[in-house]
């Protein structure tokens, strides 16, 4: 039983090529690949079988790639009464949510750093240097984030 999902020429490109650039930005190809098929697809939901088929990948791969996915926060999946089956989603719609998680992960970032450089030798005067420059443009940007995002609220609506 086929259950791939038909895609445009153009859309299997465009699944390619975003799945070329998530791996670039260190996501594995598997999960890079089903990230750039649930954002091009034609349905929002898809099951296991469907993205199974449709990027040609083994059941283990596509099990281990979306269980990665699903522990990361990237998809989600949703059931419908009478059917087993799983329906995977791409979690679009809670962007504004990884945005306030990346600004955390940013600020806990440069306190780590920032510990490394009180812990550092002093005579690596260079190296320390950079450290500090880097710990500073991530408060620096930490601090101007929420400040820009607001500006984009306002601005939208």
């Amino acid at each position: 039983m086929m259950e791939a999902i038909n895609l445009t020429e153009k859309q299997k490109q465009l699944v390619e090529k975003l799945g070329v650039n998530t791996e670039k930005e260190g996501m594995p190809p598997a999960p890079a690949r089903i990230m750039a098929l649930l954002m091009i697809s034609p349905e929002l939901e898809l099951t296991f079988d469907q993205i199974r088929e449709t990027l040609n990948l083994s059941k283990s791969a596509t099990s281990n790639a979306l269980n990665m996915l699903m522990n990361t926060d990237r998809i989600d999946y949703i059931t419908k009464s009478g059917d087993r089956k799983r329906y995977f989603k791409n979690r679009i719609g809670s962007w504004k949510e990884s945005i306030q998680q990346s600004f955390h992960k940013l600020e806990r970032g440069a306190d780590l750093l920032e510990e490394i450089l009180e812990n550092r030798p002093q005579h690596t005067v260079d190296f320390n240097e950079n450290l500090k420059d880097i710990i500073s443009f991530m408060r620096y940007v930490t601090k101007k984030l929420p400040t820009i995002y607001a500006e984009w609220q306002e601005n939208r609506e």
